[in-house]
């Protein structure tokens, strides 16, 4: 199967890009190499991919470029693809509050040329990921897919909500097969430096101060970066069928945590006490996330294996064996 990855340098991106090697496919991914976060953490995540590549035999390739631009499109389309897996975003809510342009700019009419790409291209088969803060605050618990997501409390989910009614637009209009992944908080090894659980452990590793906002009631239903690679490749899967298909699944862990327990499990996998200073919530934080990964499970037959202290234990490992100086 030849494979289209965007964002293949980033987090889950490199993850996924790694098992599809495994798996004996084609694989060929775009990442522009923004300055979101250090640019040499995706050069060392491609690293590994080309390292994977390499060590099983399997084709990859990378396009260095935007998905906005038409002459880095036109390259990345001008080998065979059967199914394009589309992750390239501007990331984080908090940011996107500051920058609401750019997130509009890159998620929404980014995803629109990856689209027409694959309309001009006779692509018809895309996994599109989606975020769980498309949910916002919403009151009922577990979130459902059938739940209405008209209220979006940051740009970053309002662009993430774009996404898949623009899927869905492709899907009616053009007999595209795509599956809208709603992710919530993935962790793992690779992790995003700016995101809490990278942040806390090595900011306990070094004995310093940790900022938590709010008084660590708030809950995520964290998620383990294999569970949802996994998750992914039975939703492409899912779209190979010959009958036209739109779908949206949730991919969770299945247990929310609390920021507070969250905390205390970085503190016994480490050994070490954090110092915490609690300062107020942020803007377009939500008090909680919590998946309903039934239809996921009827469909795709997802089932996530990896518990959360066993997630932060890998993770950990990986942080100190590669990114600890201390």
């Amino acid at each position: 199967m030849n494979y289209i990855v965007t964002g293949g340098a980033g987090f889950i991106g490199s993850h996924l890009c790694e098992k599809l090697l495994l798996n004996g496919d084609t694989v060929t991914t775009v990442d522009n190499f923004n300055s979101y976060y250090c640019p040499s953490i995706k050069r060392a995540n491609i690293a590994c991919v080309e390292q994977t590549a390499q060590k099983a035999g399997a084709s990859f390739s990378l396009v260095e470029g935007d998905i906005r631009d038409a002459a880095v499109l036109e390259s990345l389309f001008s080998r065979p693809v059967d199914i394009v897996i589309h992750l390239a975003a501007m990331a984080g809510v908090r940011p996107s509050i500051e920058a609401e342009a750019l997130y509009w700019e890159v998620n929404v009419m980014g995803t629109q040329k990856i689209l027409e790409a694959c309309r001009m291209h006779g692509v018809k088969r895309m996994v599109f990921i989606s975020s769980s803060s498309v949910y916002g605050n919403s009151p009922t618990v577990p979130f459902a897919v059938t739940d209405n997501v008209d209220r979006p409390i940051s740009p970053y989910a309002a662009t993430k909500k774009a996404g898949e009614l623009l899927c869905y637009t492709h899907h009616h209009l053009y007999d595209m097969n795509i599956a809208c992944m709603r992710l919530f908080t993935v962790f793992g090894p690779r992790q995003r430096p700016d995101l809490a659980i990278n942040k806390f452990t090595r900011l306990i590793l070094a004995d310093e101060p940790i900022t938590v906002f709010g008084d660590g009631t708030t809950s995520r239903d964290y998620t383990f970066v294999s569970d949802i690679t996994d998750g992914l490749m039975r939703a492409a899967a899912w779209t190979g069928s010959k009958e036209a298909r739109y779908g949206i699944f949730n991919l969770g862990g299945d247990h929310p945590v609390s920021l507070s327990e969250m905390i205390e499990t970085i503190e016994r996998v480490l050994g070490m006490r954090a110092r915490i200073e609690r300062v107020p919530m942020q803007p377009g934080d939500v008090d909680r996330t919590c998946a309903d990964i039934s239809v996921s499970r009827n469909l795709l037959g997802y089932s996530p294996k990896v518990s959360f202290e066993e997630g932060i234990a890998s993770f950990a490992d990986w942080y100190q064996n590669t990114l600890y100086k201390g």
